[in-house]
């Protein structure tokens, strides 16, 4: 019996009139009932300053509703967190959980309450529908998607590459650049190869672009193998950038970059590199571990386009029920709603993907650009490797994340690699 299989439980239908605030807007739906006496548990993986935001918007559910919620940080292990809570039958009412693959699995072990009828109607019309379906299994909507990523930046020191300097347009002009670096004595691109997760990202980028969306959502549910011509069209085109002379110390020494090093390397006091690829995020480390100004000294350009399509990887935060108590429905609704969300977009570090949203909201011009990229993208997918088993797709040392590191320390090996990695899809597939 898998670890969350629990009885199944019936979704309340709770349909809330509106009302006012004291400050004169609407109540966001779901935060306009008195749940005076209710307490309700929310479980993240967030800590600290992502912490201290989120319940900054549980403090405005509290001050609305009457209610008393309590946050529960699992971290990194929130998985394994939830799993014992759910086999001891005391689950959190409210989970907010990084991957698609576990909502899967615990709605298809009764874990989950489907969202009622008038959340769903709200997220209609305040997300777009790609958002829905990282939420949907079998046709019902578990989750939406309430805090993402954009997935799809390069980022790099504009001192470095002098005030001359023009984005690359595309993958080709993109590889001109490193080349030209390289060609003048430098070795122009920091790869956190030491974390395998960072070369998926490259990857699924470049993947996305190169096969398109179709493609990409069958290789992402193994309807197509790891074998198949399109991953090796896509590895190749990645390999361009992964050239020995464009990274410092080679491929040996990018094999043991962690992720915030490969940062520093470009924006520490002494930069061996100019551009490193990596979420929106990386302004976090630049902030947290260098001298350097995110929007002056430290910039970013779109990941290169190698088709005609504008393209975005994301990853996020997926609210989703356990219990279907009333005020577990309000809440939930609360979350989805635009003014919950501005609440954290005015505090930064928080990218939301409802449209509703003003971008004005974000406290910085580079924010708003990232922000504006991610929700009017044509193309948005989320992060294969979070889509993926996990036993597959986020295990250190193992599957998609061992094959990148084993392309990128040697890619002569790829139709090896490739032929290794199917084998592991195909027993972890079976699994789910």
């Amino acid at each position: 019996m898998r670890a969350f299989r629990i009885v199944a439980v019936a979704a309340a239908a709770v349909v809330l009139a509106g009302c006012t605030t004291s400050a004169g807007h609407s109540a966001p739906p779901g935060a306009d009932v008195d749940l005076s006496g209710q307490r309700i548990e929310v479980a993240a993986v967030w800590s600290d300053d992502e912490q201290a935001s989120f319940e900054r918007v549980l403090d405005e559910f509290e001050r609305q509703t009457g209610a008393e919620v309590t946050y529960v940080s699992g971290g990194d292990e929130l998985p394994t967190v939830l799993s014992t809570r759910l086999v001891g039958g005391a689950p959190p009412d409210v989970a907010i959980v990084s991957q698609p693959a576990l909502v899967h699995s615990m709605a298809v072990d009764g874990a989950l309450v489907p969202l009622d009828a008038a959340t769903d109607a709200l997220i209609s019309e305040q997300f777009r529908p790609v958002w829905k379906e990282w939420g949907t299994v079998d046709g019902t909507l578990y989750g939406f998607v309430f805090k993402a990523s954009n997935k799809s930046t390069v980022w790099y020191d504009a001192d470095q590459l002098g005030e001359d300097f023009v984005p690359p347009a595309d993958w080709d002009a993109f590889i001109d650049l490193l080349r030209t670096r390289s060609d003048i004595g430098g070795a122009p691109l920091s790869v956190g190869g030491a974390d395998g997760w960072t070369l998926t990202d490259w990857f699924e980028n470049v993947y996305l672009q190169t096969a398109g969306a179709q493609m990409y959502d069958k290789l992402a549910e193994h309807e197509i193998p790891w074998t198949h011509d399109s991953v090796r069209v896509a590895m190749e085109t990645l390999g361009r950038a992964f050239q020995p002379q464009f990274m410092p110390g080679g491929r040996a020494s990018a094999l043991q970059t962690e992720f915030a090093d490969s940062v520093v390397n470009v924006f520490g006091d002494d930069p061996k590199a100019e551009i490193v690829f990596e979420a929106d995020f990386v302004a976090g480390v630049i902030a947290e571990s260098t001298s350097a100004t995110v929007g002056q000294d430290a910039l970013f350009f779109p990941f290169p386009s190698v088709g005609d399509t504008s393209s975005v990887i994301t990853g996020g935060d997926t609210v989703v029920a356990l219990t279907d108590r009333p005020a577990t429905t309000a809440l939930v609704r609360f979350l989805a709603s635009s003014q919950a969300a501005d609440i954290w977009v005015e505090r930064g570090g928080f990218i939301s993907p409802n449209r509703e949203v003003e971008l004005d909201g974000y406290p910085d011009e580079t924010t708003r650009r990232i922000a504006d990229d991610l929700v009017n993208a044509r193309n948005v997918r989320f992060d294969m490797s979070d889509l993926m088993p996990t036993s597959l797709g986020a295990t250190r040392g193992d599957g998609f994340w061992r094959a990148m590191q084993d392309y990128l320390g040697d890619p002569d090996r790829l139709p090896q690699i490739l032929s290794d990695l199917e084998a592991e899809a195909g027993a972890a597939y079976a699994r789910r």
